[in-house]
């Protein structure tokens, strides 16, 4: 009975995750590839720049690090499915490899981006951090796979996919602390940074428990 109820609580728990990192994947597509190719908007906050920005390179680091960052939030979000997991574990584990690999490129996108990061060295700091812990968590995950640890694993990806909304959380932060209080938008995004490794990390365990045992896990544990 307890079991059903977990399902019943997951299903519509997928659905909503599904729905919003659809959608972020499409704005995030439209507006960096489409409407502000040339990051006008975000790059006017830029402001003190002890760094000299090449603007060409930045740019280009910045597309394939969207690029890729929608690509881990896509295979993320498959590789949560029970019912694509049901039907192919062999795609489950190369997908899992892809999703790796992009969290890889994205870390190291994101590492060169740093140092131009809005708010300067501080926010700079954040980002690196940030960096750092999601690689860890993604790491661990494939650790606990290796070790046949699937609750583990399972757990360790949920905290891991949670950082795939780091910039979705960031801007919803920032936006808060900017209009809301009327702190200057450099501190404001200060703040989001730091404020959403500590979210992130408090609603991936918040889904976890709420979740409990997943279904492959039962199935591959019997």
């Amino acid at each position: 009975m307890k079991k059903m109820q977990k399902m019943q609580k997951r299903k519509p728990l997928y659905g909503l995750l599904a729905c919003v990192s659809i959608v972020f994947i499409l704005y995030a597509l439209v507006d960096n590839y489409i409407i502000d190719p040339g990051a006008e908007g975000f790059l006017s906050h830029k402001t003190g720049l002890k760094r000299e920005l090449n603007l060409p390179v930045w740019l280009n680091v910045m597309h394939i690090h969207v690029a890729f960052a929608c690509i881990a939030m896509a295979t993320g979000l498959l590789n949560f499915s029970n019912r694509i997991f049901d039907k192919s574990h062999k795609f489950h584990r190369i997908n899992g490899y892809v999703y790796l690999v992009c969290v890889l490129l994205v870390v190291l996108t994101s590492g060169y981006m740093a140092p131009y990061a809005t708010g300067g060295k501080i926010t700079s700091m954040g980002f690196n951090a940030l960096n750092m812990i999601w690689l860890l968590i993604t790491l661990m995950a494939l650790v606990q796979i290796k070790k046949k640890r699937i609750t583990r694993h399972r757990n360790w990806m949920i905290r891991s996919y949670a950082f795939c909304f780091t910039n979705l959380l960031i801007h919803l932060i920032t936006f808060l602390f900017h209009q809301g209080f009327g702190l200057a938008y450099a501190t404001s995004y200060t703040v989001g940074v730091y404020g959403s490794i500590v979210l992130l990390l408090v609603i991936a365990d918040v889904i976890i428990r709420r979740i409990g045992p997943s279904r492959e896990v039962a199935a591959l544990n019997k």
